[in-house]
């Protein structure tokens, strides 16, 4: 492993380098345990609004025109994510200070609580405005704790996982996260395929958001089992604890938050959109059967869980840098070909097009997942990828949705999105050029 170690500020001691912590096989696996259920729950509370998005429209957003109840709706989802660095900041500082341990913990609980008040909602018909208020506050609530959920895992495991095995085992987190997604996809269409259009308006919709009770008891107890990272018990035994970590990144790492910012653009313009969109584009705008497009957007999420360990693999042997430009120059090359393919009007050839267009997303996430806590140092990597991490998801990940409808509907071009993917990749391979450290 190829690390950078900033040198001691003058006067002081070097402090050792991170690969002098001892690591336990059995905390290692616990840490993968932890850190990959964790991330499944995140990213199936926050993305089961994206699959429903159509059926809550009318339920907080009524209107004559469907397109527009539809972007209100993806304008929620979209202010999900703007607070992400909020929640990113706030955490982060939990994690760099009083520890990983406590952050993770206190994460996936306020969102389990966000989910869990959200499928208990009143509609705008028992309530009238009032209900997309409160629509509003706990998607805020989801984006906060989200916020430093992804961030903290993608942390424990890389502080967690020997320096040799980082970039294999850094897949661990991507293929929870996206379990999350292919869960909420495979829920949706369950619950679609079971009930009425009428009943998926009135009662139906709920249910995915209350299944996070359960998941998040179970998240917990995986969490409280698990002991802080060798690296930070280390320095919180040498007091090497950063007093004010937000200052102190913003000080003295610069250069790997911009890096951190574009490289999290491409990843979360190119995957949201893929993973969130392209499921209302099927069904509202092409015409295919909702039920039919939940399941295969399960099932190209699967294909793409499947290939993670083989990223791994390929980022442990060629460097992560170099799979993760491979998983953007993907991106960058089938995005237009694969929403032509899929608007032909035949759903089996609009679901090869679907996984066309994702089968880059492995190679995208698995790699980014360990380089990203890679560029910053220990004192200040949680506060660190947190800013980094979730400024870029804003800036095109979480809008990735509505910029999109926003496209279709602005412009009638229904091959618009994929010029603001063709965009985002290339924001990501020239931040990808400037990095210089691998893992």
């Amino acid at each position: 492993m190829r690390t950078t170690q900033q040198p001691a500020p003058p006067g002081e001691e070097p402090a050792p380098p991170e690969e002098s912590a001892s690591y336990d096989p059995r905390t290692v696996r616990r840490a993968m345990l932890a850190g990959s259920i964790g991330t499944l729950i995140e990213y199936f509370d926050f993305s089961v609004y994206g699959y429903l998005a159509v059926a809550i429209a009318p339920q907080f957003f009524p209107g004559d025109d469907p397109a527009a109840s539809t972007l209100a709706a993806l304008a929620v989802f979209a202010t999900g994510l703007v607070v992400r660095p909020i929640g990113g900041v706030f955490f982060g500082w939990i994690g760099d200070r009083w520890g990983r341990r406590k952050a993770l913990v206190s994460s996936v609980l306020c969102m389990g609580v966000a989910s869990s008040l959200t499928g208990l909602l009143p509609t705008y018909s028992q309530i009238g405005v009032f209900a997309a208020v409160l629509l509003f506050i706990t998607r805020l609530a989801q984006g906060i704790s989200s916020g430093g959920e992804s961030v903290g895992a993608y942390t424990y495991i890389y502080e967690s996982a020997p320096p040799e095995r980082r970039a294999f085992l850094g897949s661990v987190t991507p293929i929870g996260s996206n379990l999350g997604f292919m869960f909420a996809a495979s829920t949706a269409g369950a619950i679609s395929a079971l009930t009425t259009k009428e009943q998926m308006g009135d009662w139906g919709w709920r249910l995915p958001f209350l299944m996070a009770v359960p998941l998040t008891l179970l998240c917990l107890w995986a969490r409280l089992r698990i002991e802080d990272t060798p690296e930070f018990k280390e320095a919180a035994q040498r007091a090497d604890i950063p007093a004010a970590p937000i200052r102190e990144v913003l000080a003295t790492h610069r250069t790997a938050l911009l890096q951190s910012v574009g490289l999290a653009m491409a990843q979360g313009g190119a995957i949201f959109l893929g993973l969130t969109y392209i499921g209302i584009y099927l069904t509202t705008n092409l015409g295919y059967d909702t039920t039919l497009v939940y399941w295969l957007s399960a099932g190209v999420v699967l294909v793409t869980v499947l290939l993670m360990v083989p990223a791994g693999r390929l980022a442990a042997r060629f460097g992560c840098r170099r799979v993760l430009m491979g998983g953007l120059l993907g991106f960058l090359v089938t995005a237009y070909p694969a929403m032509l393919l899929m608007g032909q009007g035949s759903l089996a050839l609009a679901g090869l097009a679907y996984l066309l267009l994702m089968l880059s997303s492995a190679f995208v996430q698995v790699p980014a997942a360990s380089l990203w806590p890679h560029l910053f140092e220990r004192r200040v990597r949680y506060t660190g990828m947190a800013i980094g991490y979730n400024v870029g998801t804003v800036l095109a990940g979480g809008t990735a949705p509505y910029i999109a409808a926003f496209l279709v509907d602005r412009t009638g071009n229904l091959l618009s999105p994929a010029f603001f993917v063709m965009l985002v990749c290339l924001i990501g391979i020239g931040s990808l050029l400037t990095v210089r450290k691998d893992v």
